[in-house]
């Protein structure tokens, strides 16, 4: 390519970023209403943005509609109608699906809309994806969140997102309106990368929480004395304060299963394959939940690894006075841009 074109490229690249953020995001599309992204998608229409939803389960779609959103026969009609469409979707292979499938978001994607990816994905296939995208004249953003789905229920969860700085600032105003803490993580594709990295060390703590509250139970201990001591010390995590008590009430409820998990960890250790990392607990983690979905099933709360240990041992590892699932009694307020320490 010239140096001429090349100059033409940028010129019209720097006049749509320019359209873009003079440009309110007024109409926004919603792919994916289930655990995680039904909550996003309620802080939407809470804080009165104008929504469009698809999902293939025709009963959440209409829960919204009855809720005041509208929908789109198709996933093409629904990227021609708003200026940016988000998806969260329980895998790269659907994002790719509604993507590039015969009426697809790619084929409604026009110069200055914007497609925003919330699921947890791989970072090649988002990068993939978005080129797709940027040869039509559109941005790609990947913006997965963290935190927990109760804390997605009140707009209280963190979100990353990788794309470039002045996409960042247009959407910034939207990513507030569903989560507290905004993170933006650099260029495309390095928002998944952390997102699936702290999955991977959510999962690390799930497993040593599971395997602890375990031995405090076969050394004779109360398991409620044994929640707060790990409560109160330097072993305490988010994980301990959410899925432990989800454990020990029995429900292990934490809207997020063993399928998921698997998908997540197994992407962290692509992620170190591929940068030749030599990992040693990573993949005994993968293996674990391999057994555990071989042993409980894919659709099987991710709390209920401690099965493995309690199966093993016989014990039963419950508490009285432990929440069936948990809940966000934090208020609901105002996101932020998170700034790294420079």
């Amino acid at each position: 390519m010239d140096k001429d074109t090349t100059n033409v490229l940028l010129w019209k690249k720097s006049n749509l970023f320019s359209s873009v953020q003079r440009k309110s995001i007024m109409k926004i599309g919603f792919i994916g209403l289930g655990n995680v992204g039904g909550k996003l998608a309620g802080s939407l229409l809470r804080n009165n943005v104008e929504l469009y939803v698809r999902d293939l389960n025709a009963d959440l779609v209409k829960k919204f509609t009855n809720m005041g959103a509208k929908t789109c026969i198709d996933n093409r009609t629904l990227m021609e109608k708003c200026d940016a469409v988000i998806t969260c979707l329980p895998s790269p292979a659907a994002s790719a699906s509604v993507m590039e499938d015969k009426d697809g978001l790619l084929e409604g994607m026009k110069p200055g809309k914007i497609w925003m990816e919330m699921s947890t994905t791989d970072q090649n296939e988002v990068v993939r994806i978005g080129k797709l995208i940027s040869a039509k004249s559109g941005f790609a953003v990947d913006c997965p969140v963290s935190g927990g789905c109760h804390r997605a229920d009140t707009g209280n969860i963190a979100i990353f997102a990788g794309c470039e700085r002045k996409i960042f600032e247009t959407i910034l105003p939207l990513l507030k309106k569903m989560g507290r803490r905004i993170l933006h993580t650099g260029e495309l594709g390095s928002a998944s990368v952390l997102k699936v990295v702290t999955n991977y060390l959510a999962t690390a703590n799930l497993v040593s929480c599971a395997e602890a509250l375990v031995t405090c139970k076969a050394a004779g201990m109360d398991l409620s004395t044994s929640y707060e001591a790990i409560k109160i010390s330097s072993g305490n995590s988010f994980v301990h304060e959410t899925e432990s008590q989800v454990i020990l009430n029995g429900s292990r409820d934490i809207s997020f299963t063993m399928d998921l998990v698997a998908k997540d960890i197994g992407l962290f250790q692509n992620i170190a394959e591929r940068h030749n990392v030599p990992l040693e607990i990573s993949p005994l983690l993968n293996t674990i939940f391999e057994d555990g979905i071989k042993k409980y099933g894919t659709r099987e709360w991710s709390p209920n690894i401690i099965r493995r240990l309690e199966d093993a041992t016989g014990l039963n590892v419950l508490a009285e006075g432990f929440p069936s699932e948990m809940t966000d009694n934090e208020a609901e307020e105002a996101g932020y841009e998170v700034i790294p320490k420079s």
